[in-house]
């Protein structure tokens, strides 16, 4: 197996990278953000399973993934993730993604799964199969356009303006000035406020 593992935390790359290696005896290939995926991809052809970090640099969510999918067809993808809700399975796998994978799983697990994906299979795991639809549009999130509502999901993690502008891919002034026109429809004080307000309103 030869695997291209895209991830901003050295750390999981060392670990993930570690788990094919002995489990599964794979070559992995590893790179820090989005854009070195491409690159990789570009340069030395196709793997047999690309691991993305769905909250990394250059990783606008689906929309990305799909453009992935699309510029590299003969390539098979799926989606790391440790924070994403499980419902986000479903529509990765929509998006076209083999797979969706719980960077809390075992090696073994893991191991099984990219195999299960190599062979053409989709994998979702068990916890995802029944996890509740997406919740709708609410009357909070229709005052948002699509980029502040990823900003405020930054927020509400606790993310610095930095932080989010690296997971958007955008400028940090962006994200400042995003961050602006959402206290300012809110008339919050601050970014905590902010947080505040949309955990209250079941914002994700």
């Amino acid at each position: 197996m030869h695997i291209l593992l895209a991830d901003d935390h050295e750390m999981v790359r060392d670990t993930f990278a570690a788990y094919l290696q002995a489990e599964g005896r794979a070559t992995v290939t590893s790179v820090p953000d989005y854009v070195q995926a491409r690159k990789t991809l570009e340069t030395k052809g196709a793997f047999d399973l690309v691991l993305l970090d769905f909250s990394m640099p250059g990783m606008n969510g689906i929309e990305t993934l799909a453009d992935a999918i699309r510029d590299f067809p003969q390539q098979g993808f799926a989606i790391l993730s440790g924070t994403a809700p499980n419902h986000l399975a479903h529509e990765v796998v929509a998006a076209g993604a083999r797979g969706f994978v719980p960077k809390s799983m075992s090696a073994k697990s893991l191991v099984n799964a990219v195999r299960f994906m190599i062979a053409g299979e989709t994998y979702i795991p068990a916890s995802a199969l029944d996890a509740p639809p997406a919740a709708k549009e609410t009357a909070f999130s229709k005052q948002f356009s699509q980029r502040e509502r990823d900003v405020m999901g930054g927020l509400c993690r606790g993310h610095s303006n930095k932080e989010i502008a690296l997971d958007l891919d955008l400028q940090e002034v962006t994200i400042k000035l995003h961050v602006r026109n959402i206290c300012k429809k809110l008339n919050a004080k601050n970014r905590t406020q902010v947080a505040l307000m949309a955990r209250d309103a079941g914002f994700e």
